[in-house]
């Protein structure tokens, strides 16, 4: 079912999300050995750094639901993708994020807890947490019972409560990344590639009300600036016009 999609926005949003997954595998390499200096509180907000993207178009028009594509196979091709990038990018900052440097799964004033399928609460070191948000997404994005790839398969009543379930995880895993390991991924020069990923999710989010406002509030700052689509281009200024030349214009001779 999901391999039978040819819209040309299915097309688009796959390209986009594939290209920044093969710079993302491309640049997995350290910083210099040189410190980053001290970041300062939410760097990540500085224009500097906001104004950074991969793609410059309006990331709304890769997220709206094609006429021709059934809603629950949008979502799964998605959420798929997402979970696939998303994982990709914290392993590009995974060493530096260890049970010594995130003691918690913190993202601003937030601490994140992790429910196991009893519902015990426990609190963990980051790595631990990201290790929990992983392992579940890939069972249920594999599992064909839920994720159905065949043709004529249908997806379960559960299917977008799983979903919502799936983007909460990745947005606490969004919000440790830019709030714990700024510095690396600017380190890395993977700045852009989080923006736009960011952005995009958060797009997609939004589109199909799939997390709650309440959960990430806490980075509505950087959403409000990435999320809003860039103002067109001022048109060139066009030069004054000339004024007609004696000779091109046109005489009348009294007889």
């Amino acid at each position: 079912m999901h391999s039978q999609r040819n819209s040309k926005n299915g097309l688009s949003c796959k390209m986009v999300l594939q290209a920044v997954g093969k710079v993302l595998r491309k640049s997995k390499t350290k910083p210099n050995g040189k410190k980053p200096p001290a970041e300062e509180k939410k760097q990540y907000l500085e224009p500097e750094f906001t104004k950074i993207r991969v793609v410059d178009f309006d990331l709304k028009e890769l997220v709206v639901l094609p006429r021709e594509i059934d809603l629950n196979e949008w979502l799964a091709s998605n959420t798929t993708t997402f979970f696939n990038l998303i994982n990709l990018q914290y392993s590009t900052i995974s060493e530096f994020c260890t049970g010594d440097t995130c003691q918690a799964m913190t993202a601003c004033n937030t601490i994140y807890y992790w429910y196991d399928e009893r519902g015990k609460k426990t609190k963990c070191t980051a790595p631990q947490y990201v290790d929990f948000v992983m392992s579940l997404c890939q069972k249920l994005v594999t599992d064909e019972e839920i994720f159905p790839t065949k043709y004529g398969k249908e997806f379960p009543n559960s299917f977008e409560s799983l979903v919502k379930k799936i983007c909460r995880y990745l947005f606490h895993v969004l919000a440790h990344l830019y709030w714990a390991h700024f510095k690396e991924t600017v380190a890395l020069d993977l700045q852009g590639h989080l923006n736009t990923l960011y952005a995009h999710f958060i797009v997609f989010v939004r589109e199909f009300n799939l997390v709650d406002p309440k959960e990430t509030c806490i980075m509505d700052d950087l959403s409000e600036i990435l999320c809003t689509p860039a103002p067109p281009p001022a048109p060139a200024p066009s030069a004054p016009a000339s004024a007609p030349s004696p000779s091109s214009q046109n005489h009348v001779t009294e007889r």
